[in-house]
């Protein structure tokens, strides 16, 4: 099943040249496709405008229910609210044990305040978040970067025990993270 479809799309910022021109992409469930490019290539705009926080001047978008992982869990979550009250603002929590024991989440942590995990807890956190919402697509934005490589390769390892429910969109600048877990790479220019 097809979760998310860009077809030509043409998008550039105000008095700047076109950073998409006749752009166009596909996802499907149980695929892993990730976008590789240096700062300043389109990675994250190509994500507002997945997320219709921007407009393309041309082509179309159509993306099934979307949630994302931030680039970076600390800005993602409010520093002042429990984990837990945080994703009970915008998910159901049915089925929040398994998930959390797949992520080797101590379901305790969700009882703190984002201040109070490390970055791999609150990163695992967040893709507890994302999984609870019940998308058929998962933005992923550098979902490891606040992570060491051992962490980071386990908990990608999890994220894709997901993977027959949902299609993944991955942003990273790690060339061996995109070759070992997508199906597809686009190097962005």
């Amino acid at each position: 099943m097809r979760v998310l479809s860009v077809e030509n799309i043409s998008f550039g910022y105000p008095n700047s040249p076109l950073i998409y021109k006749d752009f166009s992409l596909h996802v499907k469930v149980g695929e892993v496709v990730a976008i590789l490019g240096a700062s300043g290539s389109g990675k994250s705009t190509l994500f507002e405008l997945i997320t219709q926080n921007l407009t393309p001047k041309s082509g179309k978008i159509e993306a099934l229910r979307i949630s994302q992982i931030f680039q970076d869990p600390y800005t993602s979550f409010h520093p002042t609210y429990t984990i837990l009250n945080q994703i009970e603002d915008v998910a159901s929590l049915d089925g929040y044990e398994s998930i959390c024991e797949a992520l080797d989440l101590d379901k305790a942590l969700l009882n703190q305040k984002p201040h109070q995990l490390s970055g791999g807890q609150l990163q695992r956190c967040s893709i507890l978040r994302a999984l609870l919402m019940k998308p058929d697509l998962i933005l992923a934005d550098e979902p490891t970067s606040a992570l060491d490589n051992i962490t980071g390769l386990h908990v990608m390892q999890l994220l894709m025990q997901f993977l027959d429910r949902v299609g993944i969109l991955l942003i990273t600048h790690d060339k061996h993270l995109a070759s070992w877990c997508s199906d597809r790479v686009i190097e962005l220019k």
